[in-house]
């Protein structure tokens, strides 16, 4: 008498880690009934579907893990499987990317990925931009991440802009490798950053056109001009790495003098804080990682598949990232040099 009746049941092939097994769901006439326990539509359970994500995380193509899952549990398993399985990700993903974020960060990284995607215009590659940041209690975040055909001051400009939407009032230091655009962007949202060019990405572009024979005479001339213990040392350093190699190489020398103040900007440092910011290699070891788990991956069919492995790789990893040893000695340095904007009832309250 209620107007809706069973109508017998619909059968459908679950997996699981127990293998395949087919059930009987009941259904009424109005389809108003919603199962608990396998839900409408779901046609797996248990771990199957997190192991599957595993996987794919790790960097195993489709095809590899329809193969694994068949040798290990029996089960055969299509491409359409595999893309809904992550297709639960996106929603983390967009929480991720859009998750309040802290007021002040000391030390910020941007780096860039390439990866070879799939458009309308064929394969083209991409830079899927990564900020990691290093908050007031020493441990390091990934911030976000950007996927982009070219870099300009107009996307820098959007990059920082959605950090300052997202809570960050002000960032100290910004370590980056001289991308287009980057200080002016920088610069307009957060007025008062101090922008460090990675000094290890500098020795790599002046030894570029520099001959074989004379490069290990080169890099050592180089050594005492970002290792000097003051910025007036350095400077000595310059002059005579300039009278020794200017003549033979102008093109390295200058492109010292050329990114002079962005590449000796640690210097006013103090040196535990040196060691974290002349080089952008935090960000370099973590996109090391990603680069093996995508090596795989030789094209990804659109943006949305790029983030959802670089996501999952770095909730993998960032499980494991640890509070930076001796930031305790950093972090009442930089109270002091920037007694303004480091103020004690600011960092009580983050």
């Amino acid at each position: 008498g209620t107007g809706n009746s069973r109508n017998g049941s619909a059968s459908k092939t679950v997996r699981g880690d127990f293998g395949e097994i087919e059930i009987d769901t009941p259904r009424d006439r109005n389809g108003e009934f919603d199962p608990k326990i396998v839900a409408k539509r779901q046609t797996s359970i248990g771990n199957f579907t997190e192991t599957v994500i595993s996987l794919y995380a790790r960097g195993m193509s489709t095809r590899e893990i329809e193969e694994h899952v068949k040798q290990i549990y029996g089960i055969e398993i299509s491409p359409q499987f595999v893309s809904r399985a992550t297709e639960q990700l996106q929603q983390q993903i967009t929480d991720w990317q859009t998750r309040p974020l802290e007021r002040i960060y000391p030390v910020i990284f941007v780096d860039g990925l390439r990866v070879s995607v799939r458009t309308d215009k064929g394969v083209i590659k991409k830079c899927v931009y990564t900020v990691l940041g290093v908050g007031i209690g020493g441990r390091q975040e990934v911030l976000g991440l950007w996927i982009e055909e070219t870099e300009g001051a107009r996307f820098w400009l959007k990059i920082f802009n959605d950090l300052k939407a997202r809570g960050v009032l002000d960032i100290l230091v910004l370590c980056g490798d001289g991308l287009t655009g980057l200080p002016d962007a920088a610069r307009a949202v957060f007025p008062q950053v101090d922008v460090q060019l990675c000094v290890v990405h500098q020795i790599r572009n002046a030894t570029k056109f520099v001959s074989y024979k004379d490069r290990k005479a080169f890099c050592a001339a180089m050594r005492p001009i970002y290792t000097a213990p003051t910025i007036e040392a350095a400077e000595l350093a310059m002059d005579r790495f300039e009278q020794s190699w200017g003549a033979r190489y102008p093109m390295s020398v200058a492109s010292w003098r050329n990114h002079w103040d962005g590449l000796t900007a640690f210097f006013k440092y103090p040196v535990e804080f040196r060691r974290l910011i002349y080089t952008t290699n935090a960000i370099e070891s973590l996109h090391s990682q990603m680069r093996k788990n995508i090596a795989s991956r030789k094209v990804f069919p659109h943006d949305d598949a790029v983030l959802k492995i670089l996501f999952l790789n770095i909730r993998n990893f960032s499980n494991r990232w640890s509070r930076r040893q001796g930031w305790d000695i950093v972090m009442n340095q930089l109270s002091v040099i920037f007694a303004d904007r480091l103020k004690p009832e600011i960092i009580a309250s983050l």
